[in-house]
């Protein structure tokens, strides 16, 4: 089955690949997006591609208002007609994080809560699932392909290639709005308490979980490539 998948859309990526994926996919298949900083890349072509496609947005509870707002003006200048703004179970927060403050103490679990156990609710009943990672973020991300198949859903990074060049490139061909913070020198925008300005082109991580080892949230690999064990388990 592996073999198969990839063999269909050997050689494509971008808005070809995304093309493919949501066509053969229909119906099943979702968009993760954050709405940050290079957000407007991937949604501006799924907008041309299918403005249907379920739009999976984790709300946290920690985002700046500025993501929020960039939602609402992206989400209405592409035409985009299923964004699913995705909470956290209010149960877990009174249980784990009743006074909000847990990204203080242990953001692993913060993450968990607020975005890991959500989007695997999230996710249930679609087959793809289309992400926005690049390679140039380093890190894990550095060898990342086009598709995979994390436990038999096939992931795609039709944006894997793309530089910070090629992504600017095309904001501007296309006239796309950018998100406010990245003029206050936010190169990679996540939740408020967790993301300070700061990055450059070639590092734009560098302002998440700043002065820790911390560098991925946990919804596209577990943490930092390895799983929450005990009463942290990260469920996938």
């Amino acid at each position: 089955m592996e073999r198969s998948i990839f063999e269909n859309y050997a050689g494509l990526e971008a808005r070809q690949l995304l093309d493919a994926v949501l066509r053969d996919f229909a119906g099943r298949a979702a968009v993760v997006s954050s709405f940050g900083a290079e957000s407007a890349v991937l949604l501006h072509m799924v907008s041309e591609v299918n403005r249907a496609t379920p739009i999976i947005f984790l709300d946290t509870g920690k985002h700046f208002w500025e993501t929020l707002h960039h939602r609402a003006r992206l989400t209405d200048r592409l035409g985009l007609v299923d964004v699913r703004s995705i909470a956290p179970d209010q149960a877990d927060l009174a249980s784990t994080d009743p006074e909000g403050t847990l990204y203080r103490t242990d953001a692993d679990h913060c993450c968990n809560i607020r975005k890991t156990l959500p989007l695997k609710r999230a996710l249930d009943g679609f087959d793809a699932v289309v992400s926005g990672r690049k390679r140039y973020h380093g890190s894990a991300r550095a060898t990342l392909d086009f598709l995979s198949l994390p436990e038999g859903r096939l992931k795609v990074d039709p944006l894997a290639g793309f530089s910070a060049l090629d992504l600017q490139a095309y904001m501007t061909a296309h006239d796309l709005p950018v998100h406010p913070l990245t003029e206050a020198g936010y190169y990679s925008i996540g939740c408020e308490p967790c993301t300070t300005s700061g990055g450059s082109a070639e590092d734009p991580r560098a302002g998440r979980w700043a002065g820790s080892a911390k560098t991925e949230c946990g919804i596209h690999w577990t943490v930092n490539g390895q799983p929450i064990r005990g009463s942290r388990e990260v469920c996938h």
